[in-house]
């Protein structure tokens, strides 16, 4: 008989527990150190684009392996965020046209 690898044993809720409370430890503490560092202009100016690049840096090779439906609806959505400048709305244009775009072509 094997074992169920899916079981929730005191070890694997332990594990996981741990992992969350370094998590978020990992977070906060980065969060309090930051908050104790005097940041210049520029530091700033980084970490208000890092959201961005972090969202690019997931998204770009999916979008690079996809194909044109997906090429196409990646522009569009570039296209209506830039000149939108609402997320919602590039989101909704994006999503719309990935499915008509996957289905006309």
């Amino acid at each position: 008989m094997t074992a169920d690898p899916f079981a929730l044993t005191p070890v694997t809720v332990g594990v996981v527990l741990a992992m969350a409370a370094v998590t978020y430890l990992t977070k906060a503490g980065g969060l309090w150190l930051l908050g104790r560092v005097d940041r210049s202009e520029r530091a700033e100016a980084a970490l208000d684009a890092l959201p961005g690049a972090v969202v690019v840096s997931i998204l770009a090779p999916a979008v690079v392996t996809a194909g044109p439906p997906t090429w196409l609806a990646a522009a569009v959505t570039v296209i209506a965020a830039r000149r939108t400048g609402s997320v919602l709305v590039a989101l909704l244009l994006g999503v719309g046209t990935t499915v008509l775009f996957r289905g006309v072509l």
